[in-house]
């Protein structure tokens, strides 16, 4: 894809690991909206951040067709700090935001846009897209002030609806999304800290899931569109930071703290 649309990252090793995106819906469905948004008049410039290029890619080919869907992609990021720059000079209505990015994840990039969202006269307003459908990880990027979260798996249409919903100021979820926010808000106590938790990253902590919930390790590069090799690192990394000797352990650790 070309460059053009703003900064993205050059030589990232993320690239090398990633894989053609499912998640975004096919052509087919995606044009069933997209008269319809275009013919409204309706207009709205997005910037992408998300790591992975592939995925970027095939986003900007499904909602990047301005006279069709009514979005312009005005620019992308794989990282903390592509995004903060990119968004800062572009100024976009919404950004489709990942939650884990190098340099911080998606908190890390709300936190340093935080006036550009508090902006009364155009503010920024951010979307989460991500693979991840972990409580925390929703959870996280709403309190950080992100307006809504969806799924990878949601199609192109849906996720133009969606785009134009959070530009209008509306909160947007995917269905079974929305009710870890409504328990998160309902509480008036803190979560508990767990600081063995807390010893790993937010991937690291997508990884802990899915191992705890039985899938192989090409099951996890396929879902996380990364490596083999980068799952048996991330699995080698949980091991050691939680002093555990194999899977077994780590599925009853997991298990113990209701994260499978």
């Amino acid at each position: 894809m070309s460059d053009t649309n703003g900064p993205v990252e050059s030589g990232s090793s993320a690239g090398a690991e990633e894989t053609p995106s499912a998640a975004v819906a096919s052509g087919e469905a995606a044009n069933a909206a997209g008269p319809a948004a275009a013919g409204s008049g309706r207009h709205a410039r997005v910037v992408l951040v998300d790591d992975h290029r592939m995925f970027r890619t095939g986003v900007q080919a499904e909602i990047g067709e301005t006279e069709r869907t009514g979005v312009e992609v005005v620019g992308e990021a794989a990282d903390v700090d592509q995004a903060v720059t990119v968004i800062t000079a572009t100024r976009p209505e919404v950004v489709l935001l990942d939650v884990h990015l190098p340099g911080g994840g998606g908190v890390e990039v709300l936190r340093r846009c935080a006036p550009l969202m508090a902006d009364a006269e155009q503010p920024v307003r951010f979307l989460a897209l991500s693979v991840s459908d972990a409580a925390e990880d929703v959870i996280g990027v709403i309190r950080g002030g992100a307006r809504g979260y969806v799924t990878k798996t949601i199609t192109g249409t849906d996720l133009v609806d969606s785009i134009f919903r959070v530009q209008d100021g509306d909160a947007v979820f995917s269905p079974r999304l929305a009710g870890f926010v409504l328990d998160a808000f309902a509480s008036t106590d803190a979560p508990p800290v767990d600081e063995d938790l807390d010893r790993l990253t937010q991937r690291e902590r997508e990884v802990l899931r899915l191992i705890a919930r039985g899938y192989a390790y090409k099951e996890i590069a396929k879902q996380l569109f990364i490596s083999v090799k980068t799952v048996e690192s991330h699995v080698s990394a949980v091991l050691r930071k939680l002093q555990l000797s194999n899977r077994h352990e780590l599925t009853r650790w997991a298990t113990a703290r209701r994260l499978v």
